[in-house]
């Protein structure tokens, strides 16, 4: 199986020596020749153009900056698409666009090849030791017949669905990161505005419920099942925290914006009656504002717990 692999920055230039280092058959590409330095040493070559490493690769992956550049290396002029013999599978692996990959897939089947897009999570230091997580969206046949490969860039590839569903799950995971780390921000800053030593709360946290369970744990008993009834506490009692805390940002003259967003979507699902559900029945307030449902058979929420081993 010939390899190809186009993008040589930070995360792509140690992806592409694993899969050089577990002697794969590979040609390596980089609009800077001096991405290439020390591939040649492991065993890889390196291919004069996108267009030279397309035509003769069966497999192609590409390490892009964003949805810019991954749109003009596959499908403009002297790109991939153009150059690509038919069975050709690429491997998207840049953080880019699920309606692109959607586009890029749809002009590949027409050609009869095939794009899947797989972004990486775990940073330079995951692609160096080779422990990045790959979500994979795309034809399910193509993505087993190529896990093995796609196991020498990161131990946890996954399959997650149709074309542009691993671009959706990057993105959602990096927006909860930062969004989650805003909030902590706006706690810490009320706290140590009200004297108290940043360590020492995060030492404190540490051993409550916050501190020990990862933020998707707090979604397994009520919001994935859609289930509010009984609750495990009140949203009326929620609700007075919240207040609470609220009151003291602004005591302490504290902008809290994310905390007045939650106090404001509980106020309104209070409106709609769901005071005396669970304290999660807030969080339908969003669902309904979206159009969406959330309502997973319990069985399946049973057996993706048991998978993670959580308590």
């Amino acid at each position: 199986m010939n390899v190809g692999f186009i993008g040589l920055g930070r995360m792509g230039r140690p992806m592409a020596i694993n899969l050089a280092r577990a002697d794969v058959d590979l040609v390596v590409f980089d609009s800077n020749p001096d991405a290439s330095a020390g591939l040649l040493g492991l065993g890889a070559k390196v291919a004069s153009s996108v267009a030279d490493l397309a035509g003769t690769a069966d497999v192609v992956f590409t390490s892009l900056p964003g949805p810019a550049q991954v749109e003009a290396v596959i499908l403009g002029s002297g790109g991939i698409l153009e150059h690509a013999r038919p069975g050709l599978v690429l491997f998207d692996l840049s953080t880019s666009s699920a309606s692109l990959a959607q586009r890029i897939d749809e002009a590949f089947r027409a050609r009869g090849c095939a794009m899947l897009d797989a972004p990486v999570s775990g940073g330079p230091a995951g692609a160096t030791s080779g422990e990045l997580s790959l979500w994979v969206g795309g034809d399910r046949e193509v993505y087993d017949r190529h896990e093995d490969l796609l196991r020498i860039i990161g131990k946890s590839p996954r399959h997650v669905g149709d074309i542009g569903m691993g671009s959706v799950t990057k993105l959602t995971n990096n927006l909860l990161g930062y969004m989650i780390m805003q909030s902590l921000a706006e706690a810490f800053s009320m706290a140590c505005k009200a004297g108290m030593d940043p360590l020492d709360l995060w030492e404190a946290l540490k051993p409550g419920l916050v501190g020990r369970r990862s933020p998707l744990d707090m979604l397994v008993a009520q919001f994935l099942p859609g289930k509010y009834e009984p609750p495990a506490f009140v949203l009326d009692g929620a609700r007075k925290d919240v207040v609470l805390a609220n009151d003291l940002a602004k005591e302490l003259g504290v902008p809290l914006h994310i905390g007045a967003l939650t106090l404001a979507e509980m106020n309104e699902a209070l409106v709609k009656g769901y005071g005396k559900q669970d304290s999660r029945a807030f969080l339908k307030v969003q669902l309904e504002r979206a159009g969406v449902t959330v309502a997973v058979d319990q069985e399946r929420v049973d057996r993706a717990v048991r998978k993670f081993g959580q308590a």
